[in-house]
């Protein structure tokens, strides 16, 4: 009987310390042509993807339509919103390592956050 509970503590463990790492980010988020994407906030820019390269950040499914939302169209089908995204990242990289939640946000948000850079 100890067991299950030993496993269901150290599960939650693990998803309290996963939860810690995450950080909050919000800005532009950037999709301009196939596979390439990042996020650009108040400290710089985030790399997601880049065509090619082959490296997706785990929950990257997580990412919604975001031609649905609030969304500049600025190639064809691709453009950019403005989003927070709950993630894991790779400071030294400039990646973003995980995505664990994708909230997207009005354009006016990050248009009027002046410590953000203008889109590009």
């Amino acid at each position: 009987m100890r067991k299950p509970i030993l496993f269901a503590l150290l599960a939650l463990a693990a998803t309290v310390a996963m939860a810690e790492a995450a950080e909050t980010r919000c800005g532009w988020l950037q999709n301009p042509t196939p596979a390439n994407w990042w996020l650009d906030d108040s400290e710089g820019s985030w790399t997601l993807m880049t065509q090619g390269a082959g490296n997706e950040p785990a929950g990257f499914d997580r990412i919604p339509d975001i031609s649905a939302g609030d969304y500049v169209r600025t190639n064809g089908n691709y453009g950019y919103a403005c989003a927070c995204m709950k993630v894991e990242t790779d400071a030294a990289e400039g990646r973003i390592t995980a995505i664990h939640s994708v909230r997207q946000l009005p354009i006016s948000q990050c248009a009027n956050d002046t410590a953000l850079p203008a889109v590009e």
